[in-house]
C-alpha cells in the first residue's frame, strides 16, 4: 500500500504494509524520518522556508512551511513511539528549477531553513540529496527504513 505526500502536505505510518511517497521535489525539501526500533517513518514535503511571509495561508496549510511542518512531522513521528535520539534523517530537493541563475534560490533557503532549525535542536541530517536543478522523487518503506530516491532522468536508487 502506497501512501501520496503532495506538496505542503505530511504523512507518517507505522503500518509495515505501506510506502510513503512524495514526487516531483524541485525546489521544495522533502524531508523523510524514520526511526528503526519502532518502524515509523514519514515524509514533510514543504514548499516554503517561513511561514511568517504568509500567516493566513500558514494557518491553513502548515504543512507548506519548514518553520512549521518539521515540527509536525516530527510530532506525528513521536506520537506513533518514535524518539528523537534514534530518528534518522534524509532530505532531498532544494533544487533550482525554475530560477537557474539563483534570483531567488528557494531551493537553497529552503534548505537553509531545514539546516538552521536541526541546528537549534541539535538534530543531524544522516543523508542528504539536495541541490543542483533536477526534480527528485523519494519514498521510503515502512517495514525496513529503506529510502529510494530516483532523480530525473535516471533509475530509482536505494540510498
Amino acid at each position: 500500500m502506497k501512501q501520496i505526500v503532495g506538496v505542503a502536505d505530511m504523512k507518517v505510518s507505522n503500518n509495515p504494509k505501506e510506502s510513503i511517497v512524495t514526487y516531483s521535489l524541485g525546489s521544495c525539501i522533502g524531508l523523510v524520518i524514520y526511526d528503526p526500533a519502532v518502524r515509523v517513518g514519514g515524509i514533510l514535503h514543504y514548499m516554503l522556508p517561513e511561514s511568517s511571509i504568509d500567516k493566513e495561508k500558514a494557518s491553513l496549510k502548515p504543512y507548506m512551511f519548514a518553520d512549521s511542518g518539521i515540527p509536525r512531522l516530527f510530532k506525528a513521528a513521536y506520537q506513533l513511539g518514535a524518539a528523537k535520539n534514534r530518528i534518522k534523517i534524509y532530505a532531498a530537493g532544494g533544487a533550482e528549477i525554475l530560477d537557474q541563475k539563483g534570483f531567488f534560490n528557494i531551493g537553497r533557503r529552503n534548505y537553509m531553513a531545514l539546516k538552521k532549525m536541526f541546528f537549534k535542536n541539535n538534530v543531524m541530517i544522516n543523508k542528504q540529496n539536495v541541490g543542483g536543478n533536477n526534480n527528485r522523487t523519494v519514498r521510503i518503506e515502512i517495514a525496513t527504513g529503506d529510502i529510494y530516491v530516483k532523480t530525473s532522468g535516471s533509475k530509482e536508487v536505494m540510498i
